[in-house]
């Protein structure tokens, strides 16, 4: 098939580094797929999309070439596309009407685009402005489309019930988020489905010799640094294995708003031995610091936030369990259902008292490390190898167009 993926800002930016095994895993499989980005913002950080350059579409939202390709496309149906923008204006708040009228120029492109390439099938990840992008250029060429919901793109609702009325199905990546998704669209005909977001199986790490137990346990924390990843708690979590002489070393890997104060909540706990901020690692140089063994424990001490923000299934959770790196996650969101069966360690959101003593659990007990690391490493293979994922995937696609084929 011939996919036309339209992504918020991927492969541009520090986002969306979880696309590349989905992606390189369809053209794996055969698939052909040109990648469009809503918003190209940002450098090319992650060596490992760098392939993917060749098969992108750059545009911006709005030049000379993009208005020149949008006027001929509304030329072709006028009457339909003067409706189809129009119904835009529904969305629940004006932020919303203006984040779509400010693609409308780009879906137009990207019609035109997808007709030219003989696009099978268009899908979108985020229920936001990409999938507007995707609606409309599938509206305007009668080739079907779909999108992946996440997270806050449930929560932000743009339009998500005409989306999905439109779509030939809407994938939820958790079953907390297919759940959030069908009480936003309670009615609508179309497949609302749970399909994972997947990881190659990897290598394991070589096994190492036994960690003395005045030795720190390392720990890995990869999450940008947001609110919602909830960075403090984990470290009061470590000033209290402190005070109990509990050896840690945390790193932090991540960048966002939060950095400031994370630097200064480790000053004041007096942590600067025991963590360390090291930005944004490039996403090949983490997997092989994983499969280096270099971190014994990778760790999500994840929060939901009073806008009832929470995290879906982390991707870095899913790629350390794929190294048998043991793991440790909150009850919040799809970490329950990634975890709850014994794949990983589980602790209540925003509670400092039940994180430190994991992780000192953790700490003392190296049977339990080998342990969750087993047990990390069947749950990927059994319910999150790319390869399963995508071909479901593709299943559904080839669906969608084996029913505009047969109309």
């Amino acid at each position: 098939m011939k996919l036309l993926y339209v992504t918020s800002s991927f492969p541009y930016g520090h986002g969306e580094g979880f696309l590349v095994a989905e992606l390189n895993e369809l053209e794996a499989q055969g698939h052909e797929v040109v990648v469009v980005p809503a918003l190209a913002r940002g450098p090319v950080v992650h060596d490992d999309v760098r392939p993917l350059i060749a098969r992108t579409q750059k545009a911006p939202l709005l030049s000379a070439a993009i208005a020149s390709s949008a006027l001929r496309e509304a030329r072709r149906s006028p009457a339909a596309s003067a409706r189809r923008f129009a119904a835009l204006r529904d969305g629940r708040s004006p932020l919303i009407v203006a984040k779509n009228a400010a693609v409308v120029p780009k879906s137009l492109w990207a019609a035109r685009l997808a007709r030219e390439l003989a696009v099978d099938h268009v899908h979108a990840h985020w229920a936001g402005t990409s999938a507007t992008i995707a609606m409309l250029a599938s509206e305007l060429t009668g080739i079907p489309w779909s999108f992946t919901v996440h997270r806050w793109d449930i929560r932000e609702d743009n339009l998500l019930r005409r989306k999905a009325d439109s779509a030939a199905f809407v994938r939820a990546i958790s079953a907390d988020g297919l759940a959030d998704l069908r009480r936003k669209v309670d009615g609508t005909s179309t497949p609302t489905l749970l399909i994972h977001m997947g990881v190659p199986l990897q290598r394991r790490p070589a096994a190492t010799s036994p960690r003395p137990r005045e030795e720190p346990l390392r720990v890995l924390v990869p999450a940008n640094l947001l609110e919602v990843k909830g960075h403090r708690h984990l470290l009061e979590a470590v000033a209290l294995l402190r005070d109990r002489e509990v050896p840690v070393r945390v790193v932090l890997a991540g960048r966002g708003p939060l950095r400031a104060a994370i630097e200064r909540q480790i000053d004041s706990l007096r942590l600067d031995d025991a963590c360390s901020l090291a930005g944004q690692l490039s996403h090949p140089d983490l997997l092989r610091r994983l499969s280096e063994g270099e971190w014994e424990a990778v760790v999500m001490p994840s929060i939901e936030t009073r806008s009832g923000e929470k995290e879906g299934i982390p991707v870095s959770l899913l790629e350390a369990m794929s190294y048998g790196v043991p793991v440790v996650g909150t009850r919040v969101g799809g970490m329950v259902e990634l975890l709850d069966d014994g794949s990983g360690l589980l602790v209540p959101p925003a509670d400092a008292h039940a994180l430190a003593a994991a992780l000192e659990t953790l700490a003392g007990d190296a049977e339990l490390r080998a342990r969750l690391a087993e047990r990390g490493r069947a749950k990927v293979e059994r319910d999150f190898a790319s390869e399963s994922v995508v071909r479901e995937l593709v299943a559904r696609f080839e669906g969608a167009a084996a029913t505009r084929r047969s109309r």
